[in-house]
């Protein structure tokens, strides 16, 4: 399907706009599903204050969402109505160590790249990102996590604009973390930055943790797969895959999409996949899972748009 072209509009709206804007552009190669339908608009702006410009400007009843790298991501076949905004370019791409064992990253940089700044900069306490297959903005959304870290262990504040096109900057207490979560109030904000904290360690120790959770990773997850990473957060009192493995789901099937087999809290595009698929696999998954265990299994990967 195809959206009604909303380009000049929006470019008559905001005539000193930087940024890249196209019309119903298709988003299934942006996500590591390779599913999906287009964005209505997708805008790349140039930096902070371009996304500013045009969030101060552009009318009220255009719904705005933000994708980062897409690798916890379904986009439905139909596609995201609305304004889509995906950061990138220098503005949002870069990284700088601070005073006081501080690091500074724009939120379109991936989380890897953050564990190997700190790392360079001998930081303990970021190697967990290593680990982690997403970019800087949704760690901030989601307080991502994995091998012992989290995101609220180490972030010192968040910068951002509003839907209104306001610069605000939040403080750790502002962001509202809980498990793979950060507080409603913080919905409206676009974030372009992060600021962590780190401690001095030792580069040789630090680089051999990053190893560690590396090699954890490939061995455990199916990385070479077109897939969304951790599909379900883990439960209060279960684990997941423990709880999907036991419902009989492993290696299940709807269309091109399957339960990996490697690790069950995985779901995989075997090729030629929908995104209808992908999320109706799902949806079963979370249906035996609590016909089996009485536990009600919550997606972690997001799942935007509208159907075909």
């Amino acid at each position: 399907m195809a959206f009604q072209d909303l380009t000049s509009d929006i470019r008559a709206a905001a005539p000193a706009l930087r940024g890249r804007l196209l019309a119903n552009q298709d988003l299934s190669a942006l996500t590591w599903f390779r599913v999906g339908g287009p964005a209505q608009l997708l805008f790349t702006p140039a930096d902070e204050e371009d996304l500013a410009y045009l969030l101060g400007r552009l009318p009220e009843e255009i719904p705005v969402t933000v994708i980062g790298l897409g690798s916890n991501l379904i986009v439905r076949d139909g596609g995201i109505p609305g304004l889509v905004i995906r950061l990138g370019g220098k503005g949002f791409t870069e990284i700088a160590p601070e005073p006081d064992s501080r690091l500074r990253a724009g939120t379109a940089v991936p989380d890897v790249k953050v564990a190997r700044a700190a790392a360079d900069a001998a930081l303990d306490g970021l190697a967990f990102y290593r680990g982690i297959p997403g970019s800087i903005g949704g760690a901030l959304r989601m307080n991502a996590g994995a091998h012992g870290g989290e995101t609220t262990d180490v972030l010192v504040s968040a910068r951002g604009v509003t839907r209104k096109g306001e610069l605000v900057t939040l403080s750790h207490a502002q962001m509202g973390f809980t498990y793979r979560n950060s507080a409603a109030s913080t919905r409206d904000i676009i974030f372009t930055s992060a600021l962590f904290q780190g401690r001095p360690g030792d580069q040789v120790a630090i680089q051999a943790e990053m190893d560690r959770v590396t090699q954890a990773r490939e061995a455990a997850q199916p990385i070479k797969e077109r897939t969304g990473g951790s599909t379900f957060k883990n439960p209060e009192g279960g684990k997941a895959w423990k709880l999907i493995d036991a419902a009989g789901c492993r290696g299940l099937r709807v269309g091109g999409a399957q339960v990996s087999e490697m690790h069950c809290n995985f779901l995989i595009n075997t090729g030629g996949a929908t995104a209808a698929d992908v999320e109706g696999l799902g949806e079963e998954v979370r249906r035996r899972v609590k016909e089996n265990s009485g536990f009600e299994l919550q997606w972690e990967i997001k799942r935007l748009g509208i159907a075909a």
